[in-house]
């Protein structure tokens, strides 16, 4: 998992990184990163096996004068998910568990400030294609007679979510989609500017 969360991690800081130092004079650009953390809770099949997890992501986004209010973003995660008790209830297993690495490449929209008096609230929403690798530990009990295994796989699938901005702190709630895998995030964020060209 870790070798993995590396490689994703290089992928996405480098050509950000570039960009960034090599800017474009002519027009108004900026690079943003952001750190998100928060609760994520499987609905559909997923909920039958797991329980509230948790997640935390690594964010650069990117836009310029001509893409106003548009931002572009690449995002890189690790999730995990405790197995329910109500799933070692019914079944042979003793410990299951699945944690996630979740790429996203998308778009996010700003709109127009609900508030700027005392505060700078500014509602967004976002969509993404997202890459995840997963990696789930199957345990049985003793009793069962069934050995021990752990499970890699990986699966393409969509998020899309809403939230606020209040410049430097977001909110946002998401729904995340990959075939028997789907759950709603919710991500507190802190977002920082790393490069702005005016």
């Amino acid at each position: 998992m870790k070798k993995h969360f590396l490689i994703i991690l290089l992928l996405i800081l480098l050509p950000a990184s570039l960009m960034a130092f090599n800017p474009q004079e002519e027009k108004a650009e900026g690079v943003f990163l952001a750190i998100g953390v928060g609760p994520r809770l499987p609905v559909g099949v997923f909920a039958s096996s797991s329980d509230l997890g948790y997640g935390i992501n690594l964010e650069l986004s990117y836009t310029n004068t001509d893409y106003l209010p548009l931002f572009l973003f690449a995002k890189v995660g690790y999730e995990t998910y405790p197995g329910s008790q109500s799933f070692y209830q019914k079944t042979d297993y003793s410990n299951f568990s699945t944690n996630t690495l979740p790429i996203n490449l998308g778009l996010r929209y700003y709109f127009s400030p609900l508030l700027e008096n005392i505060v700078l609230i500014i509602p967004m929403t976002e969509v993404s294609v997202c890459y995840t690798y997963y990696q789930t530990l199957n345990q049985f009990k003793p009793s069962s007679l069934k050995s021990n295994f752990t499970d890699n796989n990986s699966k393409v699938g969509f998020s899309f979510g809403a939230g606020f901005s209040m410049f430097i702190m977001e909110i946002l709630a998401s729904y995340n989609f990959n075939n028997a895998n789907q759950f709603v995030a919710l991500d507190l964020k802190v977002r920082l500017p790393l490069y702005i060209n005016l």
